[in-house]
């Protein structure tokens, strides 16, 4: 018999404390091995049983679980499941979990709390099953790319006022990813030049989330980073990343490309998915795409992927040791949807190759 997912509970409501550990009693392969209120107490009962899974929330007594959280990476890396309310008030903290290595988010309101905990049941029992999976290893920071002064548009074209490498471009990056995907992300965008090809991005984000991640991306990379607007365009030296619960296509305007964003079903259990994504770069792009699918439970992207591949554009996976869940990548390589599979810290080199071999006419 397989042994049990140990999970330890903490968090200062004690009415979190006692829903969350009976939504986990539920499922026979999980068992919780202790609840506190406190990291402090915490760290002490962890010192004589270290759990498997943490479900965390963030505003804490006595130490936050922001600290918390980057105590646990830096000294002995554990998956974390934030159970945080997404208030406008916390959003920012709880990003700040994301991108220092929580797995998954699990949201809870300010009213109602017993309730919303009750009904959410199977998907606490998801997010622990899905963390207790997750390669830790991978969620270790980065280190950290070269300081270079990033330019602007007025920088590189005078006084034009124009977007630095605004032109017509038929050649398009799309890349999908879910868990893991904050620090993966980080990792490529921040090492690529400010003549990179247009990138269109879905990463697996609750709204709030997103623009809060584009615009921390941005002020650490070369490329434009921005939360994708309807209607934007897709232009060299840009990053479009479709907002949290939005959809996100690429659509084709004369010669040049843009973006639709759009609500609609949740598609693969996301919104935005990796799927819409992809198949619309498929649809209006076909060989002059490259697609990247990268760290992500869930199958999201595969098929799509599968859908550019065969539409002529070529697609990397990232490999399995780099990834902190190989759900995504797996799938889409079982569906012979890749090209090539690559460690995450090559992806800048490879999409910087495409780049050349395009603009010399190679595919």
């Amino acid at each position: 018999m397989a042994d049990k997912i140990k999970v330890m509970i903490v968090d200062d409501s004690a009415v979190v404390r006692q829903v969350v550990a009976q939504a986990l009693a539920a499922d026979s392969g999980i068992e919780v091995i202790g609840a506190a209120s406190d990291p402090i107490f915490a760290l002490d009962r962890m010192r004589r049983a270290w759990p498997d899974v943490l479900i965390i929330d963030i505003e804490m007594p006595r130490m936050d679980g922001i600290t918390f959280l980057k105590k646990i990476m830096s000294e002995r890396p554990t998956p974390v499941v934030v159970c945080s309310s997404l208030a406008e008030k916390g959003a920012q903290a709880t990003f700040e979990a994301l991108a220092a290595g929580a797995v998954s988010i699990i949201t809870k309101p300010r009213v109602g709390l017993k309730s919303f905990l009750e009904d959410a049941s199977s998907d606490i029992v998801h997010a622990v099953r899905s963390a207790a999976k997750a390669n830790v290893r991978a969620l270790r920071p980065a280190s950290a790319p070269p300081q270079r002064v990033k330019l602007s548009a007025n920088a590189m074209l005078g006084a034009s006022g124009n977007r630095a490498l605004a032109r017509t471009t038929d050649q398009v990056i799309a890349i999908g990813t879910s868990t893991g995907g904050t620090q993966a992300l980080e990792a490529v965008l921040t090492r690529l030049p400010a003549t990179t090809l247009g990138i269109v991005i879905v990463q697996h984000m609750p709204a709030m989330f997103t623009a809060m991640f584009a615009e921390r991306l941005d002020n650490l990379a070369q490329i434009e980073v921005r939360e994708a607007r309807n209607g934007d365009r897709v232009i060299p030296g840009r990053a479009l990343i479709a907002p949290g619960g939005k959809h996100m296509t690429l659509k084709r305007n004369g010669a040049q490309y843009v973006v639709e964003v759009a609500d609609g079903p949740l598609v693969n259990r996301h919104k935005p998915s990796v799927d819409v994504l992809f198949r619309s770069v498929a649809k209006f792009a076909g060989a002059n795409a490259l697609g990247i699918i990268m760290t992500g439970m869930g199958d999201d992207g595969a098929r799509g992927l599968k859908e550019m591949h065969d539409a002529g554009a070529r697609t990397i996976a990232q490999d399995e040791a780099s990834c902190v869940v190989f759900g995504m990548p797996k799938e889409a390589i079982k569906l012979g949807a890749v090209d090539f599979t690559q460690p995450l810290d090559q992806i800048p080199a490879a999409i910087i190759s495409h780049g050349a071999n395009f603009n010399r006419g190679a595919r």
